[in-house]
Order: structure tokens, then C-alpha cells, then sequence
């Protein structure tokens, strides 16, 4: 949620905000209205209150003649400050409803435009030239079978498309993964968690995610539950309603969970493997911090982020996403893409949002520093979801015979492999 004086006070700025994501402008002035409203009724609500209470300190020492009239304009007062206290409630709704419509304000410097938009900032790393190595690379899913790492045919029979089995050195690297990226954010100064997949709405809405990313969303309607799709949901909503004082910040986690995704409108797309589905696992990042060091731990997440593709030894680039695939809550988003081998073209395996005080604001998390009471910043990164950082290491590292080299920083905790190689069938 954005903050309403902001808006009050440089409207022009939200319009351009909502423009630049492709979002209804026209949703600006109706909050800006149901704002005014907001307040007015609000206003006199407070006036008819003391009246009110005015009148009623006046009636005990009213005469006979004089207490019938009081009585009776304290009645009208009465409906009065009734019918006022209602119009409050229903504009208070009304923009509350139409604040949790409007995205968070673009940084100024996001790249204008949609998916194909962004901008590459940075190039890692070497493409490997198969070609002049003498082999044809295969895909993931060849390579995973082969190992006897990846069985999605079961996965179908078991619970339908996009669905899948970890086996024998696919589980094990699953769980080296896991592990290297914990070990690294633990040694980066992150609190590991372990963290709840069911949420109650006020969490995931609080995160932004029952706008426009509710279509992937699985909602558990008997309970009222809802299955996260990444753990920046639980730990967005693990300070909820809370006031941290500021010489605490920055709190930073790392989350390990499950994530659910529905993956609705990506029907044909990426159905080949485990590169899109619908459970996955993931370690990430999550960071508070004061509002003035939000751009900066921004690039923290990054940098934490190219550390670990790194020693992953895998080529990847970074981009600047563009305003119009922006998710509802961030203002700025960079996503590491690895080069994915058979398929041609750079792949996003993390990101790293800034989203200010968005969240903070929609789940009352607040920092007291000295007398000041405010939202503080919170900010979100992907370190590791394991099935597409799974996909780049098999094609990257592959070799001729079909095994597949185990870059170092794994090593450690695979008991010391060097190479995944192909079961006998």
C-alpha cells in the first residue's frame, strides 16, 4: 500500500506509477476521492462526538424546562453521530478496497515498457561451445533420466502435468543446493527459517498477492488457507503488527519452503521438464531495514545472488525488469538469468525486489526510532528454487558421455563428487 499523503501530494507521480505498469489510471482519482471522503466524514464525526459529549455535561445541570429540549436535541444528536460513524466506516472500506488495488510506485530509473522490455546490466561468465567441444548437448530432462535424478512420467500419474519426482542423485543434489545456499546466506549474516506453507489471506494479501498474481494462487476455500508460492510471504508476515525498534535493523532471513504455483495463462509454456511447475522448492532472502537503506540492500540481495550463480559456475546475465512485469509489491526488480544451453536463450533463475514500505504498510510493521514511529522497508531475494537451478547445472556442466560435472562449491555436500554419472539400465 502506498502512502496516501504521497498521493494526496504528488498525485501526478501515481498516475505516471500506474501508466508506466499498465495499470488504471483512472483508479488514482477514484481513490483520491474515496480518500477525501475518508477524511471529511471523518471530521465530522469528530465534531458531532463532541457535541455530543458537550451536551451531555450540560443536561445534568439543566433546568425541568430547559432538560425536555436537551433531551430531545440529544436524540437527534445521537442518530446524528450514528449515521456520520457509518459514512466514516464505509469511506475508510472504500479506500482501504481501492488502496490495495494500486502497485507500488516504480523507482524512477525502472526501464518503461513490458516483459521483453528490460535492460541487461550485467554478463557473466563463458557460454560453452558445444559444437567446437564435438557433442550435441541434451536437454534437462534426457540428462535427469539418464542419472536416474528426474522421473516426471510418475509425477504425471501421481498428480497430473507439471509435476515431478526427485530420485537417487537428483534428491541428493536437491539437498546439496539447499544446504550451499543456506550455508552461504547463514555465513552472509541471515537468521535460516523454517517456514509455514499455509497462510491465513491477511498474510498473502498483505504481500500483494491476491492482485494480480491471484490467478496462481491455490486457495484452500473450506479452511480459508492459502498455499504460498514463496516464503517471502511467511516471513513478509512473520513481524506483522509488530513496531521493531530501529538500532535492530537490518533483520535479515533466509527461508526454506515449499512453493505453490498454479501457473495460470502458461498453458504450452515450458511443459517440457521440470523448468515450470507446480511445487518447488527454495531458500530465500528476506530483508527489513530503514527506508533509507532500502536501495542499498537492494544490491546487497544482488550481489548475494551473482555470488552463488557464480559457484555455480554457471553464465548468466542480469537485467533492470520492466515497469509493466513488475509485481504488484516491488518498485524495482532484478532477475539473474542463466543461459540454458538447449534452449537457446538466458532463463531467470533469481530475483531481488524493493519494495519499500509496501508490504510494511499493509501488514503494520513499523520501526520506532527515538519518538518516531514509521513503516520501515522490506525487500525479497531468491537465492536458490531449486528445479530450474537443477536445469541449468545439468545442461551447463554436462559432457560428452552424458554425466555431468559437479561444480566445486557442491562438492562438500555430495560427499565429495565430482561427476553425476548415468545408471545402468
Amino acid at each position: 500500500m502506498i502512502d496516501l499523503r504521497l498521493l494526496r501530494e504528488d498525485p501526478d507521480r501515481v498516475r505516471a506509477s500506474q501508466r508506466a505498469r499498465g495499470e488504471d489510471v483512472a483508479l488514482v482519482d477514484a481513490l483520491l476521492s474515496a480518500d477525501e471522503r475518508r477524511r471529511s466524514s471523518g471530521v465530522r464525526f469528530d465534531e458531532l462526538r463532541s457535541e455530543q459529549k458537550s451536551l451531555g455535561k450540560l443536561i445534568p445541570k439543566a433546568t425541568p424546562e430547559e432538560r425536555a429540549e436537551l433531551l430531545k436535541k440529544a436524540e437527534q444528536l445521537k442518530a446524528d453521530v450514528k449515521e456520520a460513524e457509518a459514512a466514516q466506516n464505509d469511506a475508510d472500506e472504500e479506500t482501504k478496497r481501492l488502496a490495495s488495488q494500486l502497485g507500488n510506485l516504480v523507482h524512477p530509473d525502472v526501464p518503461v515498457g513490458g516483459e521483453e522490455d528490460f535492460v541487461v546490466l550485467e554478463t557473466h561468465g563463458t557460454i560453452r561451445d558445444f559444437g567446437a567441444e564435438g557433442f550435441e548437448p541434451k536437454d534437462h530432462l534426457e540428462l535427469g533420466e539418464a542419472l536416474g535424478a528426474i522421473d516426471v512420467e510418475r509425477g504425471a500419474k501421481v498428480s497430473g502435468s507439471r509435476f515431478y519426482y526427485l530420485t537417487g542423485v537428483g534428491a541428493l543434489l536437491e539437498l546439496a543446493l539447499v544446504n550451499a545456499a543456506i550455508a552461504q546466506a547463514t555465513e552472509a549474516g541471515f537468521t535460516p527459517m523454517l517456514t509455514p506453507a499455509l497462510v491465513r489471506p491477511r498474510a498473502m494479501e498483505g504481500t500483494g498477492f491476491l492482485g494480480q498474481a491471484a490467478e496462481n494462487v491455490y486457495h484452500l476455500e473450506k479452511d480459508d488457507y492459502y498455499l504460498v508460492g514463496t516464503s517471502e510471504v511467511p516471513l513478509a508476515a512473520y513481524h506483522m503488527d509488530e513496531i521493531l525498534d530501529a538500532d535492530k535493523l537490518p533483520l535479515r532471513y533466509a527461508g526454506f519452503s515449499p512453493c505453490f504455483r498454479r501457473e495460470a495463462g502458461t498453458y504450452g509454456k515450458d511443459t517440457r521438464g521440470i523448468f515450470r511447475v507446480h511445487q518447488f522448492d527454495k531458500v530465500e532472502m528476506f530483508s527489513y531495514v530503514a527506508p533509507e537503506d532500502a536501495e542499498n540492500e537492494h544490491k546487497r540481495l544482488l550481489d548475494w545472488e551473482k555470488q552463488w550463480l557464480t559457484g555455480l559456475e554457471l553464465p548468466f546475465q542480469v537485467i533492470d525488469v520492466a515497469s509493466g512485469d513488475l509485481g504488484a509489491s516491488a518498485s524495482r526488480k532484478y532477475d539473474c538469468e542463466a543461459w540454458i544451453p538447449t534452449q537457446g536463450k538466458y532463463r531467470e533463475l533469481t530475483s531481488a525486489s524493493n519494495c519499500d514500505g509496501f508490504q510494511a504498510r499493509r501488514l503494520s510493521v513499523r520501526m520506532r526510532d527515538g519518538k518516531k514511529i514509521q513503516p520501515l522497508a522490506t525487500l525479497n531475494g531468491t537465492l536458490c528454487a531449486v528445479p530450474r537451478t537443477i536445469v541449468a547445472i545439468l545442461e551447463n556442466h554436462q559432457l560428452a558421455d552424458g554425466s555431468v560435472r559437479v561444480p566445486e562449491v557442491l562438492r562438500p555436500y555430495l560427499g565429495g563428487r565430482e561427476l553425476l554419472e548415468p545408471v545402468a539400465k
